[in-house]
């Protein structure tokens, strides 16, 4: 049994759609990303205390957009790094399925 492969029409749409998601996706992952890693680096290598690196900790939550939004940044932020995971795994694997379906029918 084959597996199910992307229309050509279905293709174009989801990279569209993973290509106009990802300018919303990135800032906030970033933020994300980039306040995590300091909060632990300074923390554990630069020897900074909890109170010190505090600030790194609110932005990384989301704590900066109150507590009624919070979760909401949390929920966004994990769900769109979900998709662009899903839907750009989904777009790779199909160009490499095209570039084995052309190579052997090269040969």
């Amino acid at each position: 049994m084959s597996q199910p492969v992307l229309t050509p029409q279905r293709f174009n749409q989801l990279r569209r759609f993973h290509g106009a998601v990802a300018p919303f996706v990135l800032a906030p992952l970033l933020l994300t990303v980039c306040s995590g890693m300091a909060y632990r680096l300074l923390k554990d290598w630069a020897g900074l205390s909890r109170d010190q690196v505090h600030l790194l900790m609110v932005l990384h939550e989301g704590e900066w957009l109150g507590q009624t939004l919070e979760p909401f940044y949390v929920l966004l932020n994990g769900l769109g790094l979900l998709w662009m995971l899903i839907s750009g795994a989904t777009l790779l694997l199909q160009r490499w399925r095209q570039g084995q379906r052309s190579s052997k029918s090269a040969a």
